[in-house]
């Protein structure tokens, strides 16, 4: 026998199981994107719809276009109500999905491939909780680069800065996506009609009911279908353990459940990493730090910091935690009798958050405090209060006196108390102070 024959032959064979493997395998995962996409593709039909605010001329635009936002909160109905504003939108694929464990960036092509075979060539890509392949900027900015328009979600604010920041400088436009504000709940609701007339005694009388109900059952669309707490129970453990512990490879479950724990039932109270460390039972404020940023990049949990002068003081000043919606902050933390008021507070922020415009609480370091500071760029524009009443003369008083300290520090001229229910004009020498109904003020817009 020709022994290097015999070798040349082991190497060939070698080779063909090597290829008829690798035309196996690709054939295999062609066959489950295929799957996926057409399932997916009958969930959504059977879906129902709920309209969303966007920026239509974002539509026709050509940069990337980045939905972000916490879990369920709307963000893949947001992508189908795009979606139907084109005649051919095919190209839609959510990569949050079980049997996607194996989908790496080499996979991409696989993908573009599928859609073409199945739908022909389009222009318009629609993309579902990119963030869980690592690497997905490449193939997006090939897209982009070859002059397809694309749209995608993403439900974690680190990963997606830091792939946009370091990859798509340039090429992207980014929307923050919450849950329903006040005016979607009550076109969710099949209420909107009362918008029409605000002012009579009996639809005042209504809208402050369903005000109430909102404040309460919050803005996560799936939950006010069923209100099923077992919906936000759901939720909270997703975000926790797949968005926080996995994600950030955290061995110390306990830990981070008190955070959260502390945080949902401490909403709008003033706190420093070094306090922190005594109530989870960490010797090292940095982890705090950490665990905090962690939650923060999930959009469930959000720091607000004191106004400052000086960069160094405003970090190094106590925050307070907002939670993005009432409903998962009462189901999962522990509240006492003040509970209004902290809801209440809490969904100015998250209000104030969809609005634009960076927040910050202003204290002067006395008893002087301001709930709620919003700044574009360097200019403070606006400040505001929230108190549940002002029939209190002593919680009026401190109310007012907070207010016209930091529109003095900031040379403003109006300034708002945000209530429940109180309404009035207030008249400080040259200020103003419009007290208003907190659903009242939501509508504004």
């Amino acid at each position: 026998m020709n022994r290097n024959f015999s070798k040349s032959s082991s190497v060939v064979n070698r080779n063909n199981v090597y290829l008829r493997g690798k035309i196996h395998n690709i054939k295999t995962m062609k066959q489950l994107l295929r799957n996926i996409i057409v399932d997916q593709k009958e969930v959504f039909q059977r879906s129902r719809v709920v309209k969303r605010m966007f920026p239509e001329n974002l539509l026709s635009s050509e940069e990337i276009v980045v939905i972000t936002g916490v879990r369920r909160c709307g963000k893949s109905v947001l992508l189908q109500q795009i979606r139907k504003n084109f005649t051919r939108s095919d190209y839609f694929f959510n990569f949050d999905d079980d049997r996607l464990r194996d989908f790496g960036v080499e996979h991409f092509q696989l993908l573009y491939e599928v859609f073409v075979e199945m739908y022909g060539e389009q222009n318009h890509f629609f993309f579902d909780e990119i963030q869980n392949v690592s690497g997905w900027e490449h193939f997006v900015k090939r897209l982009y680069n070859s002059g397809k328009k694309v749209f995608i979600t993403g439900s974690n604010a680190n990963m997606l800065s830091r792939e946009l920041g370091t990859y798509l400088t340039g090429c992207y436009v980014s929307i923050e996506l919450y849950p329903f504000s006040f005016i979607e709940f009550l076109h969710f609701s099949g209420e909107k009609h009362i918008l029409e007339d605000i002012d009579g005694t009996i639809q005042r009388s209504r809208m402050l009911r369903l005000f109430n109900e909102y404040m309460q059952d919050g803005g996560f669309p799936m939950y006010l279908q069923s209100k099923n707490p077992e919906i936000l129970r759901t939720l909270y453990d997703n975000i926790l353990y797949r968005d926080v512990l996995v994600r950030n490879q955290i061995v110390n479950e306990r830990e981070l459940k008190e955070l959260m724990y502390f945080a949902v039932s401490n909403i709008g109270k003033l706190f420093t990493y070094n306090s922190l460390t005594k109530v989870i039972g960490v010797k090292n404020a940095t982890t705090v730090k950490n665990y905090i940023s962690y939650v923060e990049n999930t959009y469930l949990l959000c720091t607000l910091g004191k106004i400052d002068a000086s960069v160094k003081a405003q970090l190094n000043a106590p925050k307070k935690f907002y939670c993005i919606d009432n409903a998962i902050a009462l189901r999962l933390g522990y509240h006492f009798s003040e509970d209004m008021g902290r809801l209440l507070e809490n969904m100015i922020y998250v209000e104030l958050r969809r609005r634009g415009g960076e927040l910050f609480y202003f204290n002067n370091g006395g008893s002087s405090e301001c709930d709620f500071i919003v700044r574009d760029g360097f200019r403070v524009r606006q400040a505001l209060q929230v108190s549940v009443s002002l029939t209190n003369q002593a919680t009026r008083e401190r109310e007012i006196h907070g207010l016209l300290s930091a529109m003095n520090a900031f040379g403003l001229h109006e300034g708002y108390i945000i209530t429940h229910s109180d309404e009035d004009i207030i008249a400080e020498g040259s200020k103003v102070i419009y007290v208003l109904p907190a659903w009242r003020w939501m509508l504004r817009g």
